[in-house]
């Protein structure tokens, strides 16, 4: 007699769950895009709402670097009872250095976004990745706006003259803003690929330094060694702060601003992908 051994038939093993996948920014289309930057800007204002402390470097920064430069460049510049003379020169050139320190402040915010686990949260969501870095670019954007309004108001008191209009006035404050924008997508990049905010904030001084001071920022670039000289005429911040000088006081300003408009373009066709791919990568 034969006995037949009955099995209990062994289900499938189930997977465990997989995380949704995140959808790409094409799949998204821009109104998604759109939305779901204006949603991750005002998350990040609301940071600061309940971090004010967070706006001290746009509150003081202006304030202290026209007052410090103002007295320590500006009787050697331009004369002990000309000091209005250089305050007209260095508040327009203050707004390239303005949109290059807050641009910095960007890499350390991501760098640290990430080490609280922030990111890892957000790339999980079915939003474009893209959208979390230009939502933080779009909130830097008005913290340097915020910077630009006092810089402009300590330099009016402390006799800065303006020869054109407001509209000249805002076309510079724009292309100050663009500029700085394009330079947050550099920062962002070293943000995510050094380790520590430490290492960002070290890297970001390294190319701050030398940037602003070869350049036409504090001081004309004709009283400057020829090599030096050389150098200030390829960097683009004098060419911002020239620009800001001709648009406050008139005079020609097309090539300045073409030349603005170039950098600001190259940098971020270049350094923005990059940024996005890392992102996309980042552990």
């Amino acid at each position: 007699m034969s006995t037949a051994t009955l099995t209990k038939p062994v289900p499938d093993r189930q997977q465990p769950p997989r995380p949704a996948a995140v959808a790409d920014e094409g799949r998204i289309g821009l109104r998604g895009n759109l939305r779901h930057i204006g949603a991750l800007a005002r998350r990040n204002m609301l940071q600061i709402k309940q971090d004010p402390e967070s706006l001290i470097d746009v509150l003081l920064m202006p304030i202290i670097f026209t007052l410090l430069f103002t007295f320590v460049f500006g009787g050697a510049m331009a004369g002990k009872g000309n000091l209005d003379q250089y305050v007209s020169y260095l508040v327009p050139g203050l707004m390239a250095m303005m949109g290059m320190s807050v641009s910095m402040s960007v890499g350390s915010g991501i760098n640290e976004d990430f080490q609280k686990g922030v990111m890892d949260r957000f790339r999980t969501m079915p939003i474009a990745r893209s959208s979390v870095l230009i939502a933080k670019i779009v909130v830097e954007v008005g913290r340097m706006l915020l910077a630009f309004s006092i810089l402009l108001a300590v330099g009016l008191i402390l006799g800065l003259t303006v020869a054109t209009s407001v509209l000249h006035v805002l076309a510079a404050v724009g292309l100050s803003l663009l500029f700085g924008a394009s330079l947050m997508w550099i920062f962002i990049l070293i943000g995510l690929t050094v380790k520590t905010a430490q290492a960002v904030q070290g890297i970001a001084m390294l190319v701050l330094m030398p940037l602003q001071f070869g350049s036409s920022i504090f001081a004309n670039p004709e009283t400057m060694p020829g090599w030096l000289k050389s150098f200030t005429d390829y960097n683009p911040l004098s060419n911002l702060a020239d620009a800001a000088r001709g648009l406050f006081q008139g005079g020609p300003v097309a090539h300045d601003v073409w030349m603005v408009l170039a950098w600001s373009a190259v940098i971020t066709l270049v350094t923005a992908p990059l940024a996005i791919a890392r992102f996309r990568k980042k552990t």
